[in-house]
């Protein structure tokens, strides 16, 4: 068999694996800021409750760094395993990125463990010092990752010639591609979002069931603030990642609006289905389409026409999941707005319990609208694995066992869920031990 006989099950395998990682990066990325931010909170006010609320939180965090450890390097076996024309034709020109995560994770690991186990055995200050390099480790692993992903859509920093990579020039390719700096910000936006959303979820839940003492809606309010913050700003983030896809890669934003035919004053659809050559059952909305992507509603936008038929993305699949980004980022953006005014307004928390519910389901829909903005980048990328230069069946392996390999992975992510969602359960009911309150000293010479 061929190897693209395999590209079906290789991309589902990769897929599934990136659709458990993703959400711990999204807590790797934010939740070291959270809590260091809470603890910086008790070195300036000297109050029990933010140290006690950042070392609970400091035992959740390592709790999701080791589960994340397990779903990466699952990633990183995929990627020479199922990918070996990508890794074996592009490796010099990515690989700094990868090394430069390995070194962050490592880093990581490293002052997790300190910061962790430095709880009451460390001075105040040593201690909260000690977390810093955790969170910077944090940023720079997912940074360089992030990197390799843009310079995958817009690639840069190579030469090809005679079907040999030559003249590589790694830093042009991982910090010079024109995808770089709106898929950061749009990655760490994302993680701050997701990772709020879901602390203040875990602690609407408690809310609706009556538990709502001072630690209750400290520890909601701080990291709703902080997603209600977010939100807004990735709206702009994501009109500008639009405007660049518009320009890069303008076949996957005719995919994203189902824009069959190149067309001056492109409307946009809202729902709808795809299928020859347009949307039907949408709403249209006139010259929206060229608005956004050129700021001037006349402009002529390429449609799916300007490629051949093999070069054409699964059209449903992205706008399905375009259309889920947008919809659900636009309802957590709204919802961050109406906690954010009312906190002005009243210095208080809402009573109503239709917020609380409405913030038990802001966790779960971040999540949803982090998978499908990344199924959004990736399958609307197809058939390329590096736009332009490489396609996706000229990547993959052309080994067997592939579907063996992909139902014995399911089973272990199965696995993987359960016992992240048993410790979590554990975390929550276990007391803190064995110190129960912080050194006195911190209490009175810190404030």
């Amino acid at each position: 068999m061929s190897s693209s006989d395999y590209l079906v099950a290789a991309r589902q395998m990769q897929a599934l694996s990136f659709a458990v990682h993703i959400p711990l990066v999204c807590f790797g990325i934010a939740f070291p800021a959270i809590i260091l931010f809470v603890e910086w909170l008790w070195l300036r006010t000297g109050d029990e409750l933010y140290w006690t609320l950042a070392r609970r939180w400091s035992r959740v965090l390592v709790a999701l760094f080791a589960v994340g450890v397990v779903t990466g390097t699952i990633l990183s076996f995929e990627m020479g395993l199922l990918w070996p024309g990508f890794t074996g034709t592009f490796g010099s020109v990515f690989g700094l990125g990868f090394a430069i995560e390995g070194f962050s994770f490592f880093a990581e690991a490293i002052f997790a463990g300190i910061y962790v186990y430095g709880w009451g055995r460390l001075s105040p200050r040593a201690h909260f010092a000690a977390g810093i390099p955790m969170a910077v480790a944090g940023f720079t692993g997912s940074l360089t990752v992030i990197s390799v992903n843009g310079w995958m859509n817009h690639p840069t920093g190579f030469t090809m010639r005679d079907g040999q990579v030559v003249e590589v020039r790694p830093v042009e390719a991982l910090f010079g591609n024109s995808y770089f700096w709106h898929e950061l910000l749009h990655m760490y936006l994302a993680g701050y979002m997701v990772t709020g959303f879901l602390l203040a979820g875990a602690y609407a839940v408690g809310r609706l069931r009556g538990r709502w003492g001072r630690y209750e809606r400290t520890a909601l309010a701080i990291p709703l603030t902080i997603a209600a913050l977010a939100a807004p700003v990735q709206i702009l983030v994501g009109d500008w990642a639009a405007r660049a896809v518009a320009t890069a890669q303008p076949v996957k934003l005719a995919a994203l609006e189902g824009l069959g035919t190149s067309t001056a004053g492109a409307p946009v659809h809202l729902l709808g289905w795809y299928t020859h050559g347009e949307v039907h059952y949408g709403i249209a909305i006139p010259r929206l389409l060229s608005l956004l992507a050129s700021h001037n509603p006349s402009a002529v936008v390429p449609g799916l026409d300007s490629v051949p038929a093999d070069s054409v993305p699964p059209v449903n699949v992205v706008r399905i999941a375009f259309q889920l980004m947008v919809g659900v980022g636009s309802l957590l953006a709204a919802l961050g707005v109406v906690f954010l005014i009312f906190q002005a307004r009243r210095h208080r928390l809402p009573k109503t319990r239709w917020f609380y519910r409405a913030l038990v389901a802001a966790g779960p829909l971040a999540v949803l609208a982090l998978l499908a903005g990344w199924t959004t980048t990736e399958v609307g990328r197809q058939p390329w694995v590096v736009y332009g230069v490489m396609r996706t069946a000229e990547a993959v392996t052309g080994a067997g066992g592939i579907p063996v390999g992909y139902a014995v992975l399911a089973l272990v992510y199965i696995g993987v869920v359960a016992a992240v969602i048993w410790i979590l359960r554990r975390l929550a009911s276990t007391p803190l031990a064995p110190l129960d309150t912080p050194p006195a000293r911190t209490m009175t010479g810190l404030r």
